[in-house]
């Protein structure tokens, strides 16, 4: 089987613009940044962009995990604050780790099925400015200690068992047989190619800069991502200690787990037809797009199913797919799914990913899709797909075509 061609059709949905905020570290330069703030900013950056009017624009779809206090508000403010008009609607989708994925791919239901013409989707999280919160405090704390709960744990350990996300990386370690070498070899590389990416500036184009303004009307200018660590070797990663099962069997470690972080991102899409009507250049045709679920407990295999399922829907050989982002949750899952899916190392993840250049929970879709969007722009790869786990046992998977 080999990749199927696909004629561009006037019916065709495609992304003609997307930008992103550089992505912050977990308490770094944009911990005092709003969600709000930070989905304004891409946006808003997005649409001018892709020269469309904010009047065209019909709806804003924003990805979110840390929905807490004014986030319940997310995507309406966002919307308004980035400038589109009072008659444009909006709405969050969570999805977990797939939530912007899941918004691009309500977009595009909404295009097809005529609800919408032009559509913004993407994503949002501040994972630093997530609260801990006392809950015994609503009726009445009126005697002995309280416990303060995290907003950021909640976000990483599923309900049904109290496990952290991490676990799941080790059971996945355990069943796929991932060693903790090949685990720390991956995010090596990882750090590697991100900090060889930013360095040489490949990321710049697709970055909107986010202005921080500080005592004494200092203001500084983030326009760079702050994860990479220059230095990191598989030597020195296996001087980690495991985090979650420490009883000497433990693999999984910070070193080759993602990042908590804080970022934006968004795209602007519409039919092809419409592009043409509005003088727009397509950037990415969405050709398909597939989740699939899977055991909780093993959450991080599940990008294996999507891809499975999504290929078989479009008649594509997964191995032929010029760029493939894989977003790297954990190291021992990134190697068991690319390894079973036969994925080719020079075209997996090239500039890094969340393990190196973090992983914003809700934005981290979009960004994917942006840097697929960005490179198959100025090389001449043809085509991209984007995966990605999900906390509770799914996988999400969307696959693009060059314009």
């Amino acid at each position: 089987m080999s990749n199927r061609q696909f004629d561009k059709n006037p019916d065709d949905i495609v992304i003609v613009a997307g930008a992103r905020t550089a992505i912050g570290k977990f308490g770094g330069t944009l911990k005092t940044v709003s969600t709000i703030d930070l989905g304004a900013i891409a946006v808003k950056e997005a649409v001018k962009r892709s020269g469309v009017d904010p009047s065209k624009v019909g709806e804003v779809i924003i990805g979110n995990v840390g929905g807490w206090g004014p986030n319940g508000f997310l995507a309406r403010a966002i919307s308004l604050k980035a400038g589109m008009p009072n008659e444009c609607t909006a709405y969050s989708v969570n999805r977990q780790c797939g939530s912007s994925v899941q918004a691009i791919a309500d977009g595009l239901q909404e295009i097809q099925t005529g609800f919408r013409d032009v559509v913004v989707a993407g994503g949002a999280e501040s994972l630093s400015t997530l609260p801990y919160y006392v809950r015994e405090a609503r009726w009445g704390a009126r005697m002995g200690h309280k416990q303060f709960e995290d907003g950021v744990i909640d976000a990483l350990v599923w309900p049904l068992d109290g496990n952290h996300n991490g676990m799941t990386a080790e059971n996945v370690a355990k069943k796929f047989g991932v060693s903790r070498e090949e685990q720390d070899a991956f995010a090596a590389r990882s750090q590697q190619r991100a900090c060889k990416a930013v360095a040489s500036g490949v990321f710049k184009p697709e970055i909107v800069p986010v202005e921080i303004k500080g005592r004494h009307g200092a203001v500084t200018v983030f326009d760079t991502d702050e994860g990479p660590r220059e230095g990191v070797t598989v030597e020195s990663l296996a001087k980690l200690k495991p985090c979650f099962v420490t009883d000497g069997t433990g693999t999984v470690t910070a070193g080759n787990s993602s990042s908590l972080n804080d970022a934006a991102a968004a795209v602007v899409m519409m039919k092809r037809s419409k592009a043409e009507e509005l003088g727009c250049t397509p950037m990415l045709t969405i050709r398909g797009w597939a989740v699939a679920g899977y055991d909780a407990t093993l959450m991080g295999y599940s990008p294996y199913f999507s891809t499975v399922e999504l290929c078989k829907q479009l008649d594509l050989d997964v191995k032929t797919i010029d760029m493939f982002e894989l977003n790297e949750a954990f190291a021992s899952q990134s190697v068991a799914v690319s390894r079973d899916l036969g994925l080719d190392p020079d075209k997996l993840n090239i500039y890094g990913g969340g393990i190196s250049l973090g992983h914003p929970i809700g934005a981290t879709g979009a960004i994917l899709v942006i840097k697929c969007a960005y490179e198959l722009a100025r090389t001449d790869k043809r085509d991209a797909m984007v995966s990605m786990c999900i906390g509770g046992g799914q996988g999400i998977s969307m696959y693009f075509t060059k314009d």
